[in-house]
């Protein structure tokens, strides 16, 4: 990103005045403009060439022209060069262009926004741009923050607000800021015009979640926190007006902060293509040495001859500068290896590849009338080449919608699918709750009328479950008009469970700061709220107090089931049991669960229980440490009701999408803002994590020292289940080995992929991220199947992948849908957006887009597979059809007495790359496939040739021009002996200079034509139209070019009037065509013969299997790397037994309690809320499975280690014989 501001040196502290743009305007602070262009009207031609001729292959053709343009070197035309470096610079500008146009609009839309600025104790329109620090700005309900901005006062009571930080960090959930005291009197542009506090704070930083600050004013200071702040990027919900002074603006924004820098990105193929121009430089020059060496031998021995007859031409005057003159000329006439045909070439290739993900009906998304968008067409053959993949979690692999799924109340489970429960209602058709319930949410949807019939008939516990729902929350309501409830959950968790509850007949009305009035069955009831036990992350669980118009006390409790079941009272040991096994099948379904259980007090145990509190409350020392034991003592002895299983929707296709981008050897990491236990949740739902892995490695550790000791204990224990590269060394002396001696002894860990996962916390990776740690941190994480990164910042995020590049040396693909992503989108060799519910940031950062994650599959398996594919394809072609046609120069040198004459004459030299060659092979490179789309994603282990770069490289660079090399002598030697001594049917000889350049160049047309028909694997009616056409348009251009009639026209342009015509008629010469084509490909056929027979690649495996499939006529089931997937319905995963996960309590915020038993978020207004309403999620593939265990060949003796469970042997043994 650039912006337009003037640079300065490092802030040390930032200084602001309220009202006072001169003050504020000498620290040179940033204006609120945007700018994310990089060229305008003036800069844009020198800065774009100046780019364009940062390209070595550019600079080497600008070279070439200029040579070609010494008349006393050049033996072609320049026009042969400047035509098509003008159309390649062109073309690339055009585009340039057009990206940036797009650029440019879009941050006119965001800079000419409209917002309210106090100007003179009056509100006046200004555009976003115009906006300066220390500005005093008025916002309104859905409406953007344009800036950073201290919250100065709100309409609501006790000066709160309500924001959305979607663009932030992928939350959806209401958050809540609250200004001073001091300032909330400041409700109208009279007093604010007067206010002339100053702030004094941290200079602009990148971190979301920390500020600090002083309020000066008025002779007092005021310390500030980030419960103070507004955000640029968030949006105000719920809240009707409010007011915020200016602290940061434009690139000094925490969102911008985070957003990184825009990198120009280049393939690898680009990368070295840059080093193979090189290197073929080098080889045309040793070549022209050559070839000018010969020439000085030449004109020294037998040129020097001539001189009475054939003197030297002007200026040369010895054999040396002879030679340097040819040296030059031999350099313009070999350049053709590397002709600029194929930049233009890659570029239209690339070209229709973006266009063919533009038009993937398959990757259009109907919902959202959405299509995929290649928005960058320079990396689509990086696309297959993905090793990592950086995924968000929030809008990315869920839709952050939460549907009430299960429950188990005392013993008895209910919700699901699969069987009917009753003979009237069909378990699967959608419950009508509007005729028991009017209060009922219309868009919540369950399908167990067994729960509403168990409701109805009274059922105490059924009814007590709903109880504890509809009072042990935080959720505030809102009635507009009689029956329509909208609910505010500060988690999305809460939101359903409340819902659940009202659906069920026990409706949550409102609260005030002591009462929550709920209506059971019809029957309003107001509870008296004596307490709410606050949520916190070492908790894991709510409580209540309440006391019901009886006045029987009682306790409510919700959490986590590994805590909370410790603290149930003996009695209830049959009833865990039962609920443990219902916790684990829902568990095992990737639900989020979560267990309840009540206590009944007496009036003298909550009046001693009470006084504690008010005096652990009350105290000043280690306030968080009493209250938490002041909680626990209450919280004992509990009676268990049951548990909730509710569903975080995954978008359609998640964990089959995950499944299968496993199985083509490409490692998920997940990167997310979200706490460690959603994250884990998600992890499980979606398949990442599974319950029979090896192990989950969790590193939370706050200091250097522990996290070190906590990543150095995981490769302990994996390399314990590998004894061929453990050290066998004892645990103690492990962890002090020194981090440079730790790393170059567990290297080898690099090449090891195991069922292992990793679960890091942002304050860990903090740590790990540091110089000295990093190896350590990459040497455990690359060892793990999965790596889950939690409450990380988009910094962190964008460093993460960094990381990756930087040590691994792998292609990285980073997606998201926040703004909160965009570093990373930007960081990575591919970054890809979802237009999702969290703005645009993210696409408009991206190279490629589309709506829902499951595309990702088709963008990589297909689209990004048949790009390298064929990207591959093209260039060894052409590196070999080159080899072929310029080598032949070099030969003939030493039979021209190394006089720069070339071979063909120059209108063919044009011609050949231009049209006689150039089609055939843009048909390859756009339209080829080895297997059909199907195939592709069938059989993910076809993607892993891309990863480990085997069709391009060095080695098959050298195998293509030792081919054009060969080549070159064939069609060289082959037609010079026979012509040289062949004689036409009159008994004239052959050994002419035009029969020979004819038939040489016939004779290269043909071969090369013969050729690409081998290479291409997909054959199209454009194909044989490009092929056949070239060879016709050959015949057709070389007949009219040597006929009377062009000579009659242009006599001093065209000279050999019939060689074409006189040499075509000849036996011998077709003879000799023939001869060569056979002796130059029949030795490619029988190789290419030998290695589908010795050693079939995977490809040629899957197309000869499915020929065996067409002609036995059997049903073809889906084999995705061994595992097969068809005839099977679609379903939930297997559930991983064992493994129980809470999510609820995770996804909730401390303190919100305490907001609500103070009354300071009790609201006075009605207005517009989110609308929390639940949706189906998609139904998942019930057969998918993990790769073959023995691709990581662990040691026998480490399956019997009893700490660590073995992984299960997956069948359909004959797939994956084939897939190896």
């Amino acid at each position: 990103l650039e912006f337009c501001v003037v640079c300065v040196s490092p802030e040390e502290e930032r200084r602001v005045r309220a009202n006072d743009r001169e003050y504020n305007e000498k620290f040179q602070y940033a204006s609120n403009c945007i700018v994310t262009s990089k060229y305008n009207v003036i800069t844009f031609l020198p800065v774009n060439l100046f780019e364009q001729f940062q390209e070595v292959a550019n600079t080497y053709f600008l070279f070439l022209l200029i040579l070609q343009l010494i008349p006393q070197i050049s033996s072609l035309s320049w026009f042969t060069t400047i035509v098509p470096l003008v159309l390649v610079l062109s073309i690339t500008a055009v585009k340039d262009a057009t990206d940036d146009y797009f650029r440019h609009k879009s941050d006119n839309q965001v800079n000419n926004r409209q917002s309210q600025v106090v100007i003179h104790g009056s509100l006046q329109k200004e555009k976003w741009m115009n906006v300066r620090v220390g500005d005093i700005i008025k916002l309104e309900n859905n409406q953007f923050v344009a800036a950073d901005l201290l919250l100065l006062s709100s309409s609501e009571p006790h000066s709160l607000c309500y924001i959305e930080t979607a663009e932030l960090d992928g939350e959806t959930n209401m958050k809540v800021r609250q200004s001073l005291s001091v300032t909330a009197e400041l409700g109208d542009p009279n007093s604010l015009a007067s206010f002339d506090g100053e702030v004094v704070c941290e200079p602009p930083n990148n971190k979301l979640d920390r500020f600090c600050g002083l309020l000066c004013w008025r002779d007092c200071k005021y310390p500030l926190s980030n419960h103070n702040m507004l955000l640029r990027g968030c949006v105000l919900r719920n809240t009707e007006t409010c007011y915020g002074l200016v602290i940061f603006a434009g690139p000094d924004t925490k969102l911008m902060q985070n957003s990184g820098r825009t990198k120009f990105k280049r393939t690898s193929i680009d990368r070295l293509m840059n080093t193979l121009v090189l290197w073929i430089f080098g080889f045309m020059v040793c070549m022209g040495v050559i070839l000018a060496v010969g020439n000085a031998v030449w004109e020294r021995e037998v040129g020097s001859l001539f001189q009475s007859y054939l003197a030297w031409d002007l200026p040369v005057d010895n054999f040396l500068f002879s030679a340097f003159l040819s040296f030059w000329s031999y350099v313009i006439i070999l350049n053709t290896v590397v002709p600029i045909s194929l930049y233009v070439s890659v570029e239209v290739i690339r070209l229709g590849h973006s266009y063919f993900i533009n038009w993937d009906r398959k990757m259009f998304c109907p919902q959202c009338n959405t299509a995929a968008e290649a928005r960058t067409t320079t990396l689509n053959e990086e696309l297959g080449q993905v090793e990592y993949i950086f995924s968000d979690k929030t809008g990315t692999l869920t839709q952050n919608i939460m549907s009430f799924s299960k429950c188990s109340i005392n013993g008895h489970a209910y919700g699901g699918f699969g069987k009917k429960t009753d003979t009237n209602t069909p378990y699967g058709t959608r419950l009508d709750f509007s005729s028991f319930n009017p209060l009922a949410d219309p868009d919540f949807c369950y399908y167990d009328n067994g729960l509403l019939k168990s409701v109805k008939l009274g059922d105490l516990h059924s009814h007590e479950f709903f109880r504890l729902l509809s009072l042990c929350h935080t959720v505030m309501s809102e009635e507009k008009k009689e029956g329509e409830l909208m609910y505010k959950a500060q988690s999305p968790d809460e939101g359903a469970l409340v819902t659940a509850a009202r659906n069920f007949g026990f409706v949550f009305r409102s609260r005030t700061p002591g009462t929550v009035t709920v209506t059971e069955l019809g029957r309003p009831v107001t509870y008296t709220l004596l307490a709410i036990l606050d949520f916190n992350n070492i908790r894991k669980r709510m409580s209540v107090i309440v006391r019901n118009p009886e006045g029987r006390i009682r306790l409510y409790c919700k959490g986590a089931d590994t805590l909370l079941f410790e603290r149930l009272h003996s009695s209830n040991n049959h009833l865990m049991n039962i609920t443990t096994d219902h916790l684990n099948e829902y568990a095992g379904d990737g639900l989020r669960t979560l267990a309840l259980a009540y206590r009944d007090l007496s009036e003298e145990q909550w009046e001693e229980w009470s006084e504690r509190h008010r005096q652990a409350d009350r105290a000043t020392d280690c306030r968080e440490d009493r209250l938490a034991d002041i909680y626990e003592h209450i919280e004992q002895d509990m009676m268990l009701l049951g548990a909730t299983a509710i569903e975080d929707k995954l978008q359609e296709g998640v964990p089959e999408t995950i499944a299968i981008l496993s199985l083509a050897n490409i490692k998920i990491w997940v990167l997310t803002g979200d706490k460690q236990e959603t994250a884990v949740n998600i992890g499980y739902s979606c398949k990442m994590l599974t319950g029979d892995m090896t192990e989950v490695f969790i590193i939370s550790g706050n200091t250097v020292l522990s996290v070190r000791e906590e990543l150095r204990y995981s490769n302990y224990l994996y390399s314990s289940l590998y004894p061929s590269i453990s050290l066998f060394l004892p645990l103690a002396i492990y962890l002090s080995i020194p981090p440079s001696i730790h790393l170059s002894l567990y290297s080898s860990l690099y090449s090891i992929s195991g069922e292992f996962a990793l679960v890091i916390n942002g304050h860990s990776l903090a740590h790990a991220l540091e110089a000295d740690m990093e190896g350590e941190f990459v040497s455990t994480a690359c060892v793990c199947r999965a790596v889950i990164c939690c409450r990380v910042t988009p910094l962190q995020k964008a460093l993460v992948v960094e990381l990756i590049k930087k040590h691994k040396k792998a292609v990285t693909l980073a997606i998201g849908d926040g703004a909160n992503d965009v570093s990373m989108i930007k960081t990575a060799h591919i970054g890809v957006g979802i237009s999702g519910q969290e703005g645009i940031q993210a696409v408009l950062a991206s190279d490629y887009s589309f709506s829902q994650f499951r595309f990702l599959q088709r963008l990589l398996l297909v689209h990004g597979r048949w790009s390298y594919l064929r990207m591959c394809r093209f260039l060894c072609y052409f590196f070999y059809k080159n080899f072929a046609f310029t080598m032949v120069h070099f030969w003939f040198g030493f039979f021209c007495g190394f006089s720069a004459q070339t071979v063909y004459d120059q209108y063919f030299i044009t011609l050949y790359n231009i049209v006689y060659t150039s089609l055939p092979v843009l048909a390859m490179g756009i339209f080829d496939q080895d297997v059909p789309e199907q195939r592709s994603l069938e059989y993910p282990k076809l993607y892993e040739p891309g990863q480990l770069n085997l069709l391009f490289n060095k080695r098959e660079f050298f195998i293509c021009i030792t081919q054009g090399i060969y080549t070159s002598v064939v069609l060289f030697f082959v037609p010079y002996a026979i012509l040289s001594h062949g004689t036409q049917g009159t008994g004239e000889p052959l050994a002419d200079y035009q029969t020979f350049a004819v038939t040489t160049a016939t004779a290269l047309v043909i071969v090369v034509s013969v050729q690409i028909a081998l290479d291409t694997g997909y054959w199209t009616a454009i194909n044989h139209f490009f092929v056949w056409g070239s060879v016709g348009s050959f015949f057709t251009i070389m007949l009219a070019m040597h006929s009377q009639t062009l000579f009659s026209i242009f006599p001093n342009q065209f000279h050999f009037v019939g060689s074409a015509q006189s040499t075509l008629v000849q036996p011998l010469v077709w003879l000799t065509i023939v001869l060569a084509t056979v002796i130059c490909i029949v030795p490619v056929l029988a190789f290419r013969f030998l290695k589908l027979d010795l050693k079939p690649q995977l490809s040629d495996t899957v197309r000869y299997t499915q020929l065996v499939r067409q002609k036995t006529r059997k049903p073809a089931g889906r084999c995705m790397g061994g595992v097969r997937v068809g005839g099977v319905p679609e379903g939930r995963l297997g559930a991983r037994g064992g493994f129980r996960r809470s999510g609820y309590a995770f996804a909730h915020q401390e303190g919100f309690g305490e907001l609500i038993t103070s009354g300071k978020n009790m609201r006075l207004s009605s207005l517009a809320l989110a609308n929390f309403a639940s949706r189906h999620s998609s139904s998942w593939i019930d057969t998918l499975r993990k790769k073959k265990h023995s691709n990581t060949h662990p040691p026998q003796t480490a399956r019997d280690l009893p700490l660590f469970p073995r992984k299960p042997t997956t069948p359909c043994e004959t797939d994956r014989q084939m897939d190896r």
